[in-house]
């Protein structure tokens, strides 16, 4: 807290100078935000589905098979003598008679060995491990955020506590097929928690976010892994939207698809680069975690083959809309009634 002595004039020009630059740089990420809406109103947002579908997305029976193929790894990896993690809802998604073995081997890469597990079960572990080491801490995290390719089974085989909000924005389509699957194998949340799902076609993700419940003004955690980002500007938009909502000192954790750089990825330093220029333009502080290191520390053997995805973590490191919104709510208030005590509480 500053010591301003007993001036109450020296107490509100400081609180008034804090609280504009704060306002400022909230004004202009606004502003930012108003031109990311086309002529029609609509978020550029929906760009996350570039591709090459007929309305230039990849179709939904596309996504769902990129999302069977991810299912299909957390199912070999709870099967293993020795398993990192165990996924006792992934088999439910391949009953369908989807042939999908030699497609995962391409893109998600097996070493075969027990020892020696793939890229993509890490990463999973890893995130598993992230978030329930954050709701379960001291800080009391009880707004989860996924951005998942639809059949992402966190919100059933992690053990939550109570009164946590699980947020899973996916592909709506994608989403009900899984639905429906978890359903009838009698797929569960835990009791005294909240599931929410809003589609990605959203037209408005925070708009929706909030509409449903999320609280900018609580904290959160948010993982993105699988979901069908296309393009950097696609990531762009949802990095902003995680920005605008998540407070000082959130998480967001999770993967990206290398491809979406825009420089040559072939060094460690070029990815580190890379990433601390488009976290650090939303407010973030990041941190690629390197698939090696994290074998290590789960005593595995390094895993084999290549893998085109970056897994980070990264640190909220400006204030959320929301908590901005209230501190201007709560300095007009002190205004309003002569609250000199006030002042020095938010100073």
């Amino acid at each position: 807290m500053l010591n301003l002595g007993t001036c109450p004039a020296a107490k509100h020009l400081v609180l008034r100078s804090l609280l504009s630059g704060v306002l400022r740089r909230s004004a202009e990420r606004r502003w930012k935000e108003m031109r990311r809406f086309d002529g029609r109103g609509r978020r550029v947002v929906v760009g996350s589905f570039a591709g090459h579908g007929g309305d230039g997305r990849p179709s939904d029976l596309a996504l769902q098979a990129a999302a069977v193929r991810a299912a299909s790894i957390r199912f070999l990896e709870s099967h293993r003598p020795d398993p990192l993690l165990i996924d006792p809802y992934a088999g439910c998604f391949l009953s369908n008679g989807m042939a999908v073995e030699d497609e995962t081997k391409v893109e998600y890469p097996m070493s075969g060995p027990s020892s020696s597990p793939c890229h993509y079960t890490l990463a999973t572990k890893f995130i598993d491990d992230k978030l329930l080491s954050l709701v379960s801490g001291i800080d009391e995290v009880k707004q989860i955020v996924l951005l998942t390719d639809g059949f992402d089974t966190r919100p059933y085989r992690l053990k939550w506590p109570p009164r946590t909000f699980i947020f899973d924005i996916s592909p709506e389509n994608v989403f009900r097929v899984a639905l429906q699957k978890l359903e009838y194998v009698g797929a569960e949340i835990t009791k005294a928690c909240k599931y929410v799902h809003i589609p990605l076609e959203s037209y408005d993700l925070q708009a929706s976010l909030c509409n449903d419940g999320f609280n900018g003004s609580g904290r959160s955690v948010w993982v993105i892994q699988g979901l069908p980002v296309m393009t950097l500007a696609s990531f762009t938009e949802i990095l902003s939207v995680v920005s605008s909502l998540a407070m000082k000192g959130c998480i967001f954790v999770g993967e990206l698809p290398e491809r979406l750089a825009d420089t040559e990825m072939g060094s460690e330093v070029s990815a580190q680069k890379w990433m601390d220029k488009i976290f650090m333009s939303n407010g973030f502080r990041v941190e690629i975690i390197h698939y090696n290191e994290v074998a290590k520390k789960f005593h595995r053997s390094s895993p084999l083959g290549d893998y085109n995805n970056i897994l980070f973590v990264a640190e909220q490191l400006q204030f959320s809309d929301k908590q901005v919104e209230d501190w201007r709510m709560e300095f007009l208030r002190m205004e309003e009634e002569g609250d000199e005590e006030g002042f020095e509480d938010l100073l």
